[in-house]
């Protein structure tokens, strides 16, 4: 008799160590970032170690596709979760490899998924949040054999948060240190920051507003889709900063909100890039250095506004940590609070993500909420994610 489904996935929680892949969308929307993570226990007592990372590049055309969701159809929304599902299972069989190759098994799958709306409370009529991640998990779990944990974001919004962030606790669990207060800020589409102290309940977080997103809209059309970011920031090095649209954009409606807030491409994508084009045609390298410092000044206020204690240092992750560019104007906007990479302490700084989300199925496979009703406004802690087994 084949054994039953759910005593197999309880059963894993008595291994030790286990090994979960962690998925979720690149920052630039290119691709899947795969990390296998190697874990032992749960909650505060979580202990981790990264084994490998890859990030996976879609084909082309599916990448144009995903760049173009935020005008899909129904009809190539559906077309487009279940192609997306083949490339997240893709690139969870390369991270099974990866590990069947050192002699090592792995036990499951965490996928965020890729992110077609997400429509923040201060967005939507009726005064809730909405998000929709693309990557059908079934088909994950069908090509790897492996019990999947997805879809963790609507669980928090059902519960009256905004389903965003859902990184601080990790962020807690993994960089919280006696004695400090550190901000980690992820630099990925959208900003956003973890204020973590050596307690969970004081810990707190919020999206702040751009990062990477409005500087790879504008290089990808740009260049007709032949670049997709902006490498170590060197065109916004190479060019000259208008300081009035900078203002302009710095009066952006989202910026003055108070925490707890999200926001995603709705508000920083192609419906805040795309009028600058014309207006910056000829000009594509003022266009990135503009973009840049008005994301290093709607970063660096935000901090200042609203983490409300002394931070002893910020820890950054996502692609925007190796931008050059933005990492020096925002460590000159910062200062005297010094602005660190993730990798100083010992982190991949493109990996935290897929890392978390790694985590956080670990967390869900125990029972334990995965949100921080701090960080997201919902109306208490929450188990997250839906498991296919």
């Amino acid at each position: 008799m084949a054994p039953d489904p759910l005593a197999r996935l309880l059963a894993l929680r008595e291994i030790e160590p286990r090994r979960i892949v962690g998925l979720i969308s690149g920052t630039s929307a290119d691709g899947v970032d795969a990390a296998l993570v190697e874990l032992r226990g749960s909650g505060p007592s979580t202990e981790a170690r990264l084994l490998h990372f890859r990030s996976r590049a879609y084909p082309p055309a599916l990448r144009a596709r995903v760049v173009a969701l935020g005008e899909a159809t129904a009809e190539e929304l559906l077309s487009v979760h279940y192609a997306l599902g083949e490339e997240f299972a893709a690139a969870a069989l390369e991270a099974i490899a990866a590990a069947q190759r050192a002699g090592l098994a792995v036990h499951l799958v965490g996928s965020h998924g890729q992110t077609a709306r997400h429509h923040p409370r201060s967005a939507s009529p009726d005064g809730r949040a909405a998000t929709l991640q693309l990557g059908e998990p079934a088909i994950i779990a069908e090509r790897t054999g492996l019990p999947v944990v997805a879809d963790f974001r609507p669980r928090d919004v059902a519960a009256g948060g905004e389903g965003a962030p859902l990184v601080p606790l990790v962020d807690w669990l993994l960089f919280r240190s006696a004695g400090r207060t550190r901000a980690c800020l992820n630099l990925g589409g959208i900003a956003n920051v973890t204020v973590v102290g050596p307690d969970l309940d004081r810990t707190y977080a919020f999206d702040l507003g751009p990062a990477n997103m409005p500087m790879d809209v504008a290089i990808q059309a740009m260049s007709g889709g032949a670049e997709t970011f902006d490498k170590d920031g060197r065109r916004a090095a190479a060019g000259q900063v208008d300081s009035g649209l900078v203002e302009e954009l710095m009066r952006h409606p989202y910026l003055a909100l108070p925490p707890p807030k999200s926001t995603g491409r709705e508000a920083f994508g192609d419906v805040l890039v795309r009028p600058l084009l014309a207006r910056f045609a000829g000009r594509g390298d003022d266009l990135l250095a503009s973009l840049t410092r008005f994301v290093a000044e709607a970063v660096a206020d935000g901090i200042r506004r609203y983490v409300k204690e002394p931070v002893d240092e910020v820890l950054a992750s996502g692609g925007g940590a190796r931008n050059g560019t933005l990492m020096a104007a925002l460590a000159d906007r910062l200062a005297p609070v010094p602005l660190r990479s993730l990798a100083a302490v010992g982190m991949d700084p493109d990996a935290k993500e897929a890392v978390a989300f790694a985590f956080l199925a670990n967390e869900t496979l125990f029972g334990r909420p995965g949100n921080l009703p701090a960080a997201t406004g919902a109306a208490g802690p929450r188990i997250l994610g839906k498991i296919i087994v």
